[in-house]
């Protein structure tokens, strides 16, 4: 019985002696979500890896202007912060040049640094792209309107008002494409319903022949009423949805 109870006392005094050699030797590496911010007006699209080994990427994603969100899963960080954390991150942008009427892709390598972590442990790790293409990375479960999130610019991206005025001129403009459609083809109507006629006719036998059984032909009066009615629908909404537009302008 003696010899027993010493045995024994002998592997409990050896769990607690191995017990924090079990510890110490836990994965020294957390994988984390990876989330993407823009502060910019380009749309920006980002490749993490590893550095010096970017035929691995970790994680990518393309996040729209002004925009926020995540991206593939994920990346790897070590569980105690320590200086001279890096990563390698290719980030493409894409710049609209409407003089050209073309649409020119930037890339660029950015080798940043992970700054210290929030309450230091490991956290999701945040691409950031600032208004002036600076790339830079933040690691923290917090978001970019917590009172605790550490990076440097706060709150989510604001979108510009010169970025609000451009897209509002893009919208205003399709609008006004339906307004000037739906006039076209009531002039044309007005001016000429027999080949106004015929050219509905021969797009509605192609897309929508159910639509033509009950009349006799492109000339049926009741044919070139009813294109009447749709065109005037349709200038009547066109020009209620520009109206409300340009009321709505930055």
């Amino acid at each position: 019985m003696h010899r027993f109870i010493v045995a024994l006392s002998r592997l409990l005094l050896a769990c607690v002696l191995v017990l924090p050699v079990l510890t110490a030797c836990e994965k020294p590496t957390l994988g984390v979500s990876l989330h993407g911010v823009n502060y910019s007006a380009d749309t920006v699209s980002f490749m993490i890896s590893p550095l010096g080994a970017t035929e691995h990427a970790s994680g990518s994603g393309t996040i729209d202007p002004f925009g926020g969100g995540g991206m593939t899963c994920c990346v790897t960080l070590p569980r105690q912060w320590r200086p001279g954390i890096k990563l390698q991150i290719r980030a493409t942008h894409w710049v609209d040049k409407r003089a050209e009427n073309s649409i020119e892709e930037i890339t660029s390598e950015h080798i940043v640094e992970v700054p210290r972590y929030a309450d230091g442990k490991p956290g999701e790790l945040w691409v950031l792209r600032e208004a002036d293409g600076k790339i830079s990375v933040v690691s923290s479960d917090y978001q970019p309107d917590h009172p605790k999130w550490p990076g440097r610019i706060k709150g989510w991206p604001v979108p510009s008002l010169e970025y609000r005025r451009e897209r509002w001129d893009l919208l205003r403009a399709h609008e006004q494409g339906y307004v000037d459609t739906f006039t076209k083809l009531l002039d044309e109507l007005e001016q000429d319903p027999s080949a106004r006629g015929k050219e509905a006719w021969a797009h509605d036998m192609e897309y929508d022949p159910k639509s033509l059984g009950e009349f006799t032909g492109p000339e049926d009066p009741r044919y070139l009423a009813v294109l009447k009615q749709e065109y005037m629908g349709g200038l009547i909404s066109s020009r209620g949805r520009l109206a409300t537009l340009m009321e709505q302008k930055p």
